[in-house]
């Protein structure tokens, strides 16, 4: 039995989209900033970040690719409040294939984001120990109230079914 049936294979495409209901503001970098351990002046201090050439305080550059902080989902049943395809395979685990970043521009404390996820590919693959896997690419785009693009994250999904082939 293949994990790339039919059903599967017309997730190719799908989109979803999120916006926040309000701006980021200046507490959301701040306490970003100290949830992660990063002190940076540049989350809480505006005449350092002005002195650095920017019109204000920031806020880590991950920040804006954490969905879940303003799509409002509910909780899946592992707690998970976050962006996810809803997707359940039986019979395989998921797996984080990894995330690459790229960074257009510094979120403001004014800015309105727009998290657009886009599943780009879903491939079948073999793993080196006979095991069927379903590989999920997916991008997503983060662009604030006035259309600029702020960042895109590439991110993988992999599917690692429990039996041999």
């Amino acid at each position: 039995m293949s994990l790339l049936t039919e059903e599967v294979r017309a997730l190719e495409g799908r989109t979803k989209v999120y916006t926040a209901p309000e701006p980021f503001g200046a507490a959301a970098g701040r306490y970003f900033g100290l949830a992660i351990g990063d002190d940076n002046p540049l989350y809480s201090d505006p005449a350092y970040a002005q002195a650095q050439g920017l019109a204000g305080v920031t806020a880590p550059l991950t920040l804006v690719c954490e969905t879940n902080q303003y799509a409002a989902l509910p909780m899946d049943h592992e707690g998970y409040a976050g962006h996810t395809w809803g997707l359940d395979i039986p019979g395989t685990r998921q797996v984080r294939g990894g995330n690459r970043y790229t960074f257009h521009r510094r979120i403001r404390p004014e800015d309105v984001v727009t998290a657009t996820w886009r599943i780009t590919s879903v491939t079948e693959k073999v793993t080196g120990s006979g095991n069927e896997m379903l590989v999920i690419a997916s991008t997503a785009t983060y662009t604030n109230q006035d259309g600029e693009l702020l960042a895109e994250n590439a991110e993988t999904i992999i599917f690692v079914g429990l039996e041999k082939k």
